[in-house]
Formats: structure tokens, sequence, C-alpha cells
């Protein structure tokens, strides 16, 4: 008898390991999903210009044409 308890206790750990990894998948690409479109939106927040680097002096500026 102890040893069937010992297998359904096995199974159970499995079985929740298996469900806990796929729950974390699962959160992690709706954060990744939330984090890119937060990154998104703040860019186009900022005004989203495209820079140039300016050769002379280093320094990053809007470009003219945007």
């Amino acid at each position: 008898m102890p040893q069937v308890v010992v297998l359904v206790t096995a199974v159970a750990v499995v079985l929740g390991w298996r469900l806990m990894k796929r729950e974390m998948s699962r959160v992690e690409a709706r954060v990744a999903a939330a984090n890119e479109a937060q990154r998104r939106r703040a860019a186009t927040v900022r005004g989203g210009v495209p820079l140039e680097r300016d050769p002379a002096t280093g320094i990053y500026r809007p470009r003219q044409d945007a």
C-alpha cells in the first residue's frame, strides 16, 4: 500500500510541475507582449523622431528630412 501512495504522490508532483511550467510560459508571453507594447507606446509619446549623428561633433540631432 505505501508504494501506491508514493506512486500517486509522484504522479501528482509531475503533473503539477508540468501545469506550473505551462502557466509560467503563458504569463511570460503576456508580460513580453505587454513590455513590447509599452516600449512602442513610449517611443510614440516621445515623438519617435529619428536621430542622426553629427560626424564633426558626435552629437545626435533630429534628421532634417523627418
